[in-house]
């Protein structure tokens, strides 16, 4: 069977990824034959891998951002299933939530497992699937994927044991969960959140008070941005200097004494950029996807 390892190989490759695909009919044919077999529940890790790394592949090919949903409903289904007589996700929606995750629980079904090696691709399916879409809404969490990297590159090294990597990975889930509720915590919504994230990731150190002075200028700015954003925009030399003109007097008139001339100007730059990125249209964008 092909390994999660080899997505890139597969992708990158037509002849192979349509070879890839057409084994991965046929696996998910007969597997739905045999299935009222119960000797099916031996297979049913492999299939859900094979399946996991087929979706992700057919999003990578779709230049829209990929409905993860589905594949992570299979990979919450089996690792619901690896660990049996303990709970590991609450009841709610059937999508893997990473958070309700028992990580004791998981970690020590792990060292006793015969199928480490898959259960291993299965998480780091379901931590990159989950990367990809909060960094498609947030850029500033790209430290999350370089975390994941790292982790992945030391094991490939042999600097970590396959163990200490699962741990590791289960920790990782769990921050990322945390993360993707921190716009709960800080009293905003995602869009706001992103706007100050950009204005204090990674500098100037703020205190409190100063916190909450950004916290109002990201809000009032998204909405000045949003009402300058006429049809066709990014293609007018008008728009686009009337935009980049109201974001610098905002952060000008808003921000606090801690930002120097400097950071202001990285400030006003960064915010211009990530709109034109994220808003090719009012109504368009990742977050009207996801609205």
């Amino acid at each position: 069977m092909i390994l999660y390892g080899n997505f890139y190989f597969i992708y990158r490759d037509d002849s192979r990824r349509r070879e890839f695909f057409g084994h991965e009919r046929l696996v998910r044919t007969l597997y739905q034959a045999v299935k009222p077999d119960p000797s099916a529940i031996a297979f049913s890790e492999r299939v859900a891998c094979i399946a996991a790394i087929a979706e992700a592949i057919r999003g990578k090919l779709n230049p829209v951002a990929p409905d993860i949903s589905t594949i992570m409903q299979g990979i919450g289904r089996l690792l619901d299933e690896s660990i049996t007589g303990h709970a590991i996700r609450e009841s709610g929606p059937p999508e893997l939530d990473l958070s309700k995750i028992n990580f004791k629980a998981l970690s020590d079904r792990f060292r006793q497992s015969k199928h480490r090696n898959t259960d291993l691709e299965i998480l780091k399916a379901a931590i990159n699937a989950k990367l990809e879409n909060m960094i498609r809404l947030n850029r500033t969490r790209a430290d999350f994927a370089g975390k994941f990297e790292e982790l992945i590159a030391s094991y490939n090294a042999g600097s970590r044991n396959i163990e200490d990597l699962f741990d590791e990975l289960l920790k990782l889930s769990l921050s990322l969960s945390d993360e993707e509720q921190r716009h709960v915590r800080e009293n905003m919504n995602e869009e706001e959140l992103v706007i100050f994230d950009i204005l204090t990731r990674p500098a100037p150190e703020l205190n409190t008070n100063e916190r909450s002075e950004v916290k109002k200028v990201a809000r009032e700015l998204l909405v000045k941005i949003k009402g300058l954003l006429v049809l066709n925009w990014r293609q007018k030399t008008e728009a686009r200097s009337r935009l980049k003109l109201t974001i610098e007097d905002a952060l000008d008139q808003g921000l606090p004494r801690a930002y120097t001339p400097e950071i202001y100007r990285q400030k006003c730059s960064a915010v211009f950029e990530h709109v034109y990125e994220s808003y090719p249209e009012r109504d368009a964008g990742v977050y009207a996807e996801t609205g």
